[in-house]
């Protein structure tokens, strides 16, 4: 049985998307604590809600990023998580944090990576005028919003989209491909290959959703 924890800083929505997926679909694995760097968080009470730990390590209480990572890291460590699922976690880890659980961490990514990495990436794919946008699965790096690619998702630009509403239609495919790439990997079928990952076995690693954003 897997152990997963997963760190958040808001309302944690891929993380409940994690947690319902898991508890429903019978995965060999469990969410054994969720954690943020925000007290007030509303993903904690969702965690707490469902018989989950919860722990807050706040950001603030520490003098620059190496000690709150290292703070961090001795209240993951606590669980002995065999995967670390970052859902919303608005901090940017050290090298050294993101080393400490290379291969076991996951995050997703508002874009189609490599495009629009960092923050506004729905601004940032209007500005740029493209026609397809979405949402990328991958595993942490010390590089920012790169590492090998587990899954993608994408979804149509369509006329008058604002940056709001292409965040809520591709917030509609990361409540999909986020479950299946954690199921995946604690299913044991993840493997880093450079810089693939590789699938076994093979199933499509990408979702394409039509506008209202439902799995096409």
């Amino acid at each position: 049985m897997k152990k997963i924890v997963i760190l958040i800083s808001g309302r944690g929505s891929n993380m409940e998307a994690v947690v319902r997926a898991c508890a429903r679909d019978g995965w060999p694995a469990r969410v054994c604590a969720v954690i943020s760097n925000k007290p007030d968080a509303a993903g904690l009470n969702f965690a707490a809600a469902n018989g989950i730990d919860t722990a807050v390590v706040d950001h603030r209480a520490f003098d620059g990023r190496e000690a709150f990572d290292a703070a961090l890291a001795r209240e993951i460590d606590r669980f002995e998580p065999d995967l670390v699922v970052l859902a919303g976690f608005m901090r940017v880890l050290t090298d050294g944090f993101v080393n400490r659980y290379a291969g076991r961490m996951l995050n997703v990514h508002p874009s189609l990576l490599p495009c629009f990495p960092g923050l506004r990436t729905h601004q940032q794919a209007l500005d740029a005028g493209v026609r397809v946008h979405g949402a990328t699965v991958h595993f942490v790096t010390p590089t920012l919003d790169h590492g090998p690619i587990v899954a993608q998702g994408a979804v149509p630009v369509t006329a008058g989209d604002d940056a709001a509403a292409l965040a809520a239609r591709v917030l509609t495919v990361e409540h999909v491909i986020y479950p299946r790439a954690v199921r995946w990997f604690v299913e044991g079928r993840l493997s880093i290959e450079g810089e693939r990952v590789a699938l076994t076995p093979s199933e499509p690693q990408w979702l394409f959703a039509d506008v209202a954003g439902e799995g096409a």
